[in-house]
């Protein structure tokens, strides 16, 4: 109402501001305007307003503030009364980015999280927890996305370390970035670090040299066939008459951002000619967006685009002038701090994270924002049943399965397994969704026999359809993790009775998957790794006895087939049968069985690995398997790098409330398994590995008898490394005899 108020007493002054002459002009302009809707003031009224402040008042009665607005402004222009149209625009423009920050604070300052109680939202500030983020040039460009983990934030001179509230903070060399691409693996939090901008943005701590800033979700315009720029500015906010060509005019305050935009699955290819410089014209959205993108469109606004890594070669190719900035993880201060954030009482918090804390691969993830939340919420489901947290499960696919079954007793019913029907619906969309890399969902929720009330919010986000109400809701998993979760559980849960014989839409071929991923699918690595964990004997037994699904037996055979044989295509000069998939000792690593990977390793006899960023995730699962191996003859990890516990340096001001033990060298993991294997070669070469690295391979030195051969050439080892090292020949049990 107080919008409206000053929006008629700005309109009052402006007829003030006319001759006599032309006021009464511009009541005979009115009675006869064309008013979407037909509706027009009643003649007698107008008649009955005979001054300015009557006749503000009288169309404030009869139309909306923002057709009385247009309504002036139009008429004003018609009259050549340029001076008072473009004072009511300044006061149209001011009262949009009031009603926008309004929105603004609405949308984004709280959020709702799946296990949140009915009607309980969370406050973006009191929950979110920084990230290491490393914002790199276009020059380095290759770096950004390419590891499967948390990388190392010192990674090249021009490397600097920023978080949400300063992405475009100018570079070493003074310049203020226009572009800058936020890439990150599913679950690195991505989509919360753009809620952060938002609420920094519209609390005007951040951001404030822009005036407005737009977020578009990437998967509501997923389906949009067609539009202008001014058409994705109007629909993030629902204000009924946005002054799109008055915002749009001052394109260096505009910040817009992309969220998501590997969705969209665009190629980006597309001819010069036809991309557009104006933001009304309407062209399809790949054009529109490449338009923007290539900066013929808008060429002095700001862009923020969050993408998985799969789509920075579509992108590279049409940004010039781009940042890169990576998220990392969260710091070993940041996960801690996010227990306590999360908990919301000092008391369990610490609980939680001692537990987090006391198991180094579980704490690891830990870095990875969606696991820290995954692992919060298990555990607060734990404590509240006062469960032992020592029996909780640290497996990333236990956790998942845990989660899943707090989530189906969410209905308030004892028996979960009535359940069994629709899950088996839920894990055939999402497998077909994996397939076609798809990821919202609308008729195919009805096809698929989802739609179910009461159901269907325990495991899926509603959005309302903004098409009109010809057009259902749209559907999308809570998190893309989850739908790869339930897409292998697609491949493992045997049918019941009712469903035995019917094809469905998608056939359950858990070879047809092994294979695809093999030759091509790489984006199906997670799917194929939560595989693994889920035919582990414990899954299979939590499963049955919790959920009351069958595993079938068969797939776990096929998997075990197909690791065994995926490596045999591979030629090698030696007759030796080596594993050069990092990817394998991840698949085992989840499943962790002993007799299963013993089973698959007994086939192979060495390890070469080259070039790869080797992540303590990654150097976990290595190790595991390098424990299980007994005919483990050698070693070879060329040109790889290891990284350390923490994703990036932690600040100078952080304080842990816990005694910090003096981080490990990046190659423990890796010296703590070959302490306990028997191999013979061990080939590090160009492996970036500095002295602090030769306390732990001069202990595997002395304990492991087999080792003959150590190559460490091309590393900066330093003269007190080397020393360590050469103390260790000297030990009885070591049998070197050949040190490069």
């Amino acid at each position: 109402m107080a919008g409206e108020e000053r929006a008629i007493a700005v309109l009052c002054r402006a007829l003030q501001g006319l001759a006599p002459e032309d006021f009464q002009e511009f009541k005979t302009k009115l009675s006869e305007a064309h008013v979407e809707g037909g509706w027009s003031i009643p003649k007698a009224s107008l008649e009955k307003a005979t001054r300015p402040r009557a006749l503000a008042s009288c169309m404030g009665k009869n139309y909306s503030e923002d057709v009385a607005m247009d309504v002036a402004i139009g008429l004003f222009e018609e009259m050549n009364k340029r001076d008072l149209a473009e004072e009511l625009l300044d006061e149209k423009v001011k009262e949009y980015k009031r009603k926008y920050r309004e929105h603004v604070v609405r949308e984004f300052l709280r959020y709702k999280e799946v296990n949140s109680c009915l009607g309980e939202n969370l406050s973006v500030r009191s929950r979110y927890t920084d990230l290491t983020i490393a914002r790199k040039p276009r020059s380095e460009r290759e770096a950004a996305g390419a590891g499967r983990g948390c990388a190392d934030a010192g990674n090249g001179p021009a490397t600097v370390t920023v978080t949400a509230q300063t992405l475009f903070k100018p570079d070493e060399d003074g310049q203020t970035p226009r572009v800058v691409v936020l890439v990150g693996a599913p679950g690195m939090g991505k989509t919360m670090t753009v809620r952060k901008v938002m609420v920094e943005w519209v609390e005007g701590t951040f951001y404030t040299q822009f005036d407005y800033v737009f977020c578009i979700d990437c998967k509501d315009i997923a389906s949009t066939k067609e539009a202008s720029m001014a058409d994705l500015v109007s629909r993030c906010c629902p204000h009924r008459r946005t002054p799109t060509g008055r915002i749009l005019d001052d394109q260096e305050k505009i910040l817009f951002i992309f969220d998501g935009f590997e969705v969209l699955g665009f190629s980006l290819v597309q001819p010069e000619d036809e991309l557009s410089s104006d933001p009304r014209e309407v062209k399809p959205l790949e054009t529109t967006l490449m338009s923007l993108l290539k900066k013929t469109l808008l060429p002095e606004s700001s862009l923020l685009i969050t993408s998985r890594p799969t789509a920075l070669q579509s992108l590279g190719g049409c940004l010039e002038g781009e940042y890169y900035a990576e998220i990392l993880g969260f710091s070993a201060a940041a996960r801690e701090e996010y227990f306590h954030r999360y908990f919301e009482n000092d008391s369990k918090a610490d609980v939680a994270f001692r537990f987090a804390r006391g198991n180094e691969i579980l704490y690891s993830l830990c870095a990875i924002p969606i696991v820290s939340w995954t692992v919060c919420t298990i555990l607060q489901q734990e404590l509240c049943r006062k469960t032992n947290l020592l029996e909780c499960s640290k497996a990333t696919t236990q956790m998942c399965l845990l989660y899943l079954s707090r989530l189906m007793q969410c209905r308030g019913k004892d028996n979960p397994r009535d359940l069994q029907p629709f899950l088996r619906k839920l894990c055939s969309l999402a497998a077909d969704g994996i397939w076609k890399h798809k990821v919202v969902f609308e008729k195919e929720i009805k096809d698929h026999g989802l739609d179910q009330a009461d159901l269907l919010p325990l495991f899926l986000n509603e959005k309302i359809s903004k098409k009109g109400t010809d057009h259902g809701n749209v559907y999308s998993f809570t998190h893309l993790h989850l739908q790869e979760f339930f897409a292998a559980m697609f491949y493992v849960m045997e049918d019941d009775e009712d469903t035995v014989g019917d094809p469905g839409p998608l056939a359950k071929d858990v070879n047809m998957l092994l294979e695809s991923y093999s030759e091509s699918r790489e984006d199906l690595n997670l799917t194929v790794r939560f595989l693994f964990g889920l035919v582990s004997q414990k899954s299979i037994e939590y499963m049955h006895k919790t959920i009351g699904c069958r595993t079938s037996p068969r797939a776990r055979e096929d998997m075990l087939r197909w690791l065994q044989g995926r490596h045999r295509g591979t030629s090698h000069p030696d007759p030796a049968l080596k594993i050069s998939e990092l990817d394998t000792f991840h698949f085992l690593f989840e499943m962790n069985e002993t007799s299963f990977a013993q089973s698959v390793l007994s086939r192979f006899t060495d390890v070469d690995l080259q070039d790869v960023k080797l992540t303590l995730y990654d150097q976990a699962a290595l190790s595991f398997c390098i424990r299980q191996w007994a005919g483990l003859g050698g070693v070879t990890l060329r040109g790889c790098s290891f990284h350390r516990e923490d994703p990036g340096k932690e600040p100078a001001a952080s304080v842990s409330r816990y005694r910090r033990q003096e981080p490990h060298a990046p190659i423990h993991p890796l010296c703590q398994a070959l302490r306990h294997s028997g191999l013979g070669t061990l080939r590090l070469g160009s492996c970036r590995l500095t002295g602090a690295c030769c306390g732990g391979l001069a202990a595997a030195l002395a304990e492991n008898p087999r080792l003959a051969c150590l190559d460490l050439s091309d590393n900066e080892l330093g003269a007190e490394g080397v020393l360590q090292l050469c103390q260790q020949l000297r030990h009885p049990a070591c049998s070197l005899r050949a040190l490069g």
